[in-house]
């Protein structure tokens, strides 16, 4: 999963950081509401929300707003019923990009997508032609400053994950969708708290970005897209080094 780690904490931080404006919160809660309403108000019997409500706490998300959500959902509280979309798609040099909508107006939503695409230099392309090169896994991404490898894939592999990864700084632990809670309870009681865990898409194969400009232009449209209200996330197999991703930050 190369790449994977520096773009989820380049997201990780920016989320930190649009936290004060309040609008991560909002969309953190679209995707708690439909969560809820899908596989119930309980945590513990739905790992959807409950990946997502470590999200929420990941970003200092208030506890009241996560239970309301959670009843907008169950229909405990009234509030707008929002549709899952996924659009796919191709960005310059044949990046694999899956952005995951959630709205209340499909038109509009798809007419900003169509738009960031266009602007960016992208294609979108034909339901499943993308969506098949990627797998649904939970993610946790922990600094190699908290813990020796050998005892992180002890804990992790006892507990179902399926591989433990470094990538530079960072170990990534990957595991199937319904060993989430059990990976995540294992780390917790190792006192490991990842910079990032979720429940997220991840591709096959990835895509090598070699040339600064294009890695800048890269992000610049992941970021287009990710500003947009209606997007929740958007699930790329690129895949730049940190020289790279250096440069393409200065």
């Amino acid at each position: 999963m190369a790449g994977h780690s520096k773009w989820a904490n380049i997201k990780h931080k920016k989320a930190a950081a649009d936290a004060v404006k309040g609008k991560v919160f909002s969309k953190i809660a679209k995707e708690i509401m439909v969560a809820a309403r899908i596989g119930g108000g309980d945590p513990a019997a739905n790992i959807s929300l409950r990946a997502l409500v470590q999200k929420a706490r990941g970003v200092n998300m208030p506890s009241d707003n996560i239970e309301r959500a959670i009843k907008r959902g169950t229909g405990e509280v009234d509030g707008l019923v929002f549709e899952e979309i996924l659009y796919e798609g191709y960005a310059p040099g044949g990046v694999s990009v899956i952005v995951q909508t959630l709205s209340d107006n499909k038109n509009r939503t798809a007419a900003e997508v169509r738009h960031a695409f266009s602007k960016h230099g992208g294609n979108l392309a034909g339901a499943g032609s993308v969506l098949r090169n990627f797998r649904r896994r939970g993610y946790f991404a922990i600094s190699a400053e908290l813990v020796e490898e050998d005892r992180l894939l002890d804990i992790a592999l006892e507990a179902g994950a399926e591989d433990v990864q470094r990538d530079g700084s960072l170990f990534e632990v990957i595991c199937e969708p319904s060993q989430y809670g059990a990976v995540s309870d294992a780390l917790a009681a190792a006192s490991l708290t990842p910079g990032t865990s979720e429940l997220t898409m991840l591709p096959d194969s990835t895509v090598p970005v070699t040339d600064a400009d294009k890695a800048k232009q890269l992000i610049g449209f992941i970021e287009a897209l990710e500003d947009l209200d209606d997007v929740q996330n958007v699930y790329t197999n690129f895949d730049i080094s940190d020289e790279v991703m250096a440069k393409a930050q200065a």
